[in-house]
């Protein structure tokens, strides 16, 4: 019987959705470093390893990759599927998913261990719910969050072993007209379609310059709105993460569409 399988159009069409598919790559470590890039979101693991690694996955489905989509994937897949997990492998592998330009992202650190941790302040509003959406959905889809006050980021991330950002001076924070979202984005080469766009709108709204995108203000004000409603940060945090689901989703494909109902114009009948 043959082994499951994806393409990387029907990958790429469930990329960025609320609950987005697990991808691993199990590249032999001479095709990944000569890449340097991975899928987005996807997880690093050796092949050789997979059944320790795999027992971890629990019951999620995935989907494997290798460099052509090859004996190296579908070796994994049976494996996995042996072990009773869920698993497809990609069609054409990384190769293939370049060729469809789905996104990537370059491996820096701090991904030398997953999952990532990563601290901020507490009381969230855009750019540190918009940062770990980003965070989860195109780096680390198992990373961690915490928000702690202020004064005590710095001191946590020591303690927690986790990465500041959204702070002064941290790695990952505002640069000149730039917000932190922009740091991540520089930082980690993320390439998608829709992203930058995405940027421009977190950015007009997280630096009070409503002039960059017409969704700013909104984002802005829903974003206020979420803060209100929701005293937990971590609660405001998955909400964030539907929010700007949803936005990314428009940015990538459904900013032409338009909502021109005339209810006047409706034809009435008896």
């Amino acid at each position: 019987m043959p082994l499951p399988s994806i393409s990387p159009a029907g990958l790429l069409a469930a990329f960025g959705q609320a609950k987005p598919t697990l991808c691993i790559d199990v590249r032999r470590e001479a095709d990944f470093t000569a890449a340097g890039r991975l899928v987005s979101g996807s997880l690093r693991k050796d092949p050789v390893m997979l059944e320790t690694w795999g027992k971890d996955l629990g019951a999620r489905p995935v989907v494997v990759y290798c460099a052509h989509g090859r004996a190296v994937s579908q070796e994994a897949c049976s494996r996995l599927t042996d072990l009773g997990i869920e698993a497809r492998y990609l069609e054409g592998g990384y190769a293939a998913w370049c060729a469809e330009e789905g996104p990537t992202t370059a491996w820096r650190e701090p991904l030398g261990s997953k999952p990532t941790r990563w601290i901020t302040r507490e009381r969230p509003k855009i750019d540190r719910i918009a940062c770990p959406w980003l965070i989860r959905r195109f780096i680390d889809p198992l990373a961690e969050f915490f928000y702690v006050p202020t004064a005590e980021v710095r001191e946590g991330g020591r303690a927690l072993d986790a990465e500041p950002y959204d702070i002064p001076e941290a790695r990952f924070s505002h640069v000149g007209d730039q917000c932190s979202f922009d740091a991540f984005i520089r930082h980690f080469e993320l390439r998608a379609p829709g992203l930058e766009h995405l940027a421009t709108i977190v950015r007009g709204a997280d630096t009070a310059r409503p002039e960059l995108a017409a969704q700013a203000s909104g984002l802005l004000a829903i974003s206020l709105g979420l803060s209100a409603n929701f005293p937990d940060d971590h609660a405001m945090l998955e909400q964030g993460m539907t929010l700007y689901d949803a936005l990314y989703a428009w940015c990538r494909s459904a900013g032409s569409e338009a909502h021109d109902w005339k209810p006047t114009a409706m034809e009435i009948r008896p």
